[in-house]
């Protein structure tokens, strides 16, 4: 099973200098890829509850610094030659889908083929209302979007007609580099997500997930139809647990787990964030016996 690792982006997570020496150090220890999510705005006082805490609140303050994950995987993907790279998550229905192709597969060219997009469909009423895009029916628009996109990235003249997005004739270039597509992961934990996961993407992220709930949704994705078990071309599954230890490893990939994505804050100084980087490592990837 692969481990990638979740720290990017956040607070002293949002640093350049910690941002490259957590992707240097991460490629060096044999992290598999770095995940970085997203959120354009916060609010003080939200109305809208988090789907991936008991209590409901995001663990993040609303004055912290949150980068753009596009960006911030580029950063890192020119201190890194090896490490795969992935949004966790993009929230695709606040974006304009041409212009996420376009750099989603600029993304993809500048890393020579090491990036996944991961997108979501959003949680925020009020984010989706301060950049001006309905809340109502985003999973729709996802789903839409995301056919619109790969039509963007296969067709040397690409043309569109949906209910959310149109366009005829155009040319958006650069492609990606593996066959005019990329792999794209779908995150969120509930029914609905699971069933977009299953027939729209070509892997499922859950987040903050009890280690005892992973066998459920992994058969749920089943039921809808995932690619399970089906090599390196299948669906891939990737989880961040809230309760998750190395001792379990061989029983998250029996249950079809492809990918434990270890989520944490690095420390601000940059040798300290490397250090930080090396203890995940031996607690992860070369775990004492």
């Amino acid at each position: 099973m692969q481990i990638g690792l979740h720290a990017l982006g956040i607070g002293d997570g949002a640093r350049p200098e910690v941002i490259r020496a957590v992707a240097s150090t991460a490629e060096a220890r044999g992290f598999a890829r770095l995940w970085v999510g997203e959120h354009v705005v916060l609010v003080d006082e939200p109305r809208s509850r988090y789907p991936y805490a008991a209590d409901g609140s995001i663990p993040v303050p609303a004055d912290a610094d949150w980068l753009d994950p596009l960006l911030t995987l580029a950063f890192a993907a020119a201190a890194t030659s090896r490490i795969e790279l992935a949004t966790g998550v993009l929230l695709l229905p606040e974006h304009n889908p041409v212009l996420v192709a376009k750099q989603a597969a600029t993304l993809d060219v500048l890393s020579a083929g090491r990036f996944t997009l991961g997108v979501g469909v959003g949680w925020s009423a009020e984010e989706f209302a301060a950049l001006g895009v309905p809340f109502a029916r985003r999973g729709r628009r996802t789903a839409e979007y995301l056919a619109a996109m790969r039509v963007l990235w296969s067709d040397d003249v690409a043309s569109f007609e949906g209910e959310f997005v149109r366009f005829e004739g155009i040319r958006v270039n650069p492609r990606p580099v593996r066959d005019r597509q990329l792999p794209v992961v779908l995150g969120g934990n509930s029914e609905a997500a699971l069933r977009r996961a299953a027939t729209l993407a070509d892997g499922w992220y859950g987040f903050n997930l009890p280690a005892a709930e992973v066998a459920a949704h992994v058969n749920t994705l089943a039921a809808h139809g995932a690619r399970l078990d089906q090599g390196p071309a299948g669906f891939s599954v990737a989880v961040a647990l809230t309760d998750g230890t190395p001792d379990l490893l061989p029983a998250l990939a029996s249950a079809g787990v492809t990918e434990l994505v270890v989520v944490g804050a690095p420390p601000a100084a940059p040798h300290e964030a490397a250090a930080w980087v090396d203890a995940l490592a031996a607690h992860w990837l070369h775990p004492a016996h």
